[in-house]
């Protein structure tokens, strides 16, 4: 079953609760999505470190309800 935005965002606030967070459905199938989050818990980390903390806070629905996801992730300003 695919992933709605709003799961999808329900999942990445659990994993990052300080975060700014976009989600938008790229195809409109619930499979193909971008987020884009602003978290303090990547601060210092680069692209792929961040990106691994996403993939953990979305505890394995990568490849079963969700197909694909274009991620920006970033610190916040300081």
């Amino acid at each position: 079953m695919p992933m709605t935005p709003d799961a999808l965002e329900a999942a990445l606030r659990e994993g990052f609760p300080d975060a700014e967070i976009q989600i938008t459905d790229l195809a409109g199938d619930g499979d193909h999505y971008r987020a884009r989050i602003v978290s303090a818990a990547f601060q210092g980390l680069n692209r792929v470190k961040q990106h691994q903390l996403v993939y953990a806070a979305l505890k394995g629905r990568m490849g079963g309800e969700l197909h694909a996801l274009a991620l920006e992730t970033a610190a916040p300003l300081q």
